[in-house]
């Protein structure tokens, strides 16, 4: 695993690197750290991560300009900062958590156990995935998706306009950052469930999710009961 930490203050730095070493502890990790967001981004750039530490507030400079630029990658963020009040507006952006000033090794390590640990609970805060296009940055409302397909490292966004985009982040990154109602319903396919009707049998023991377009969608075998027993009744 490759991290990035941007951090201005060098014993935050140094501790924040300290606990994630701790943390990971036999596993393969990388650390590398800048202290301005110019270094920041452009070690970005230049380089592929699995997950950003950002710091909201560098030498007076808005961490929350490399948030929004960059929260289509295909990375996870973590934003640690003393503006608890950004708080919400970074998980509307898609921050994986958002760890207050002054934290200790346990809330760290809560943090860092949200990138492997599928069980945890969701936070319902997300409203936007961001898609890059053309150059530039658009803003999608998670409110017009019906499902989403993977796509091997990326993943295809089908909207309700019967458009389909993009997306830099894995199936299972985005599985971690969706709110409960999108449901990872077969290994290649995340479903709104309130945009959902009923699943149909068929033959040979297979399912489908009947979408309210009509479409279909495949449910894996271990995935039927559980939709069975949570979404229909």
């Amino acid at each position: 695993m490759k991290i990035l930490i941007i951090e201005d203050e060098l014993i935050i730095a140094k501790r924040l690197k300290r606990m994630t070493i701790a943390f990971f502890e036999g596993k393969n990790i990388s650390i590398h750290h800048c202290d301005s967001l110019a270094d920041g981004q452009a070690f970005l750039e230049n380089n592929t991560i699995d997950l950003l530490c950002l710091d909201l507030n560098l030498n007076g400079e808005d961490g929350f300009e490399v948030l929004q630029n960059l929260s289509a990658a295909s990375f996870h963020t973590i934003i640690i900062s003393a503006y608890k009040d950004k708080a919400i507006t970074a998980f509307e952006y898609g921050v994986l958590d958002f760890v207050a000033k002054p934290f200790n090794e346990k809330r760290l390590a809560q943090a860092f156990s949200r990138i492997t640990n599928k069980a945890y609970e969701k936070t319902p805060s997300l409203k936007y995935l961001s898609i890059q296009k053309k150059g530039r940055q658009l803003l999608i409302d998670i409110n017009q998706l019906i499902y989403i397909k993977g796509a091997r490292v990326y993943t295809e966004l089908y909207l309700r306009n019967d458009t389909t985009e993009i997306h830099n982040k894995s199936l299972d990154k985005l599985e971690q950052l969706l709110p409960a109602r999108f449901v990872r319903i077969h290994k290649s396919y995340i479903a709104d469930m309130k945009q959902s009707k009923g699943i149909l049998t068929q033959s040979g023991g297979k399912y489908t999710l009947v979408l309210n377009s009509g479409e279909e969608l495949p449910i894996s075998r271990g995935k039927y009961k559980e939709l069975k027993g949570d979404w229909f009744f």
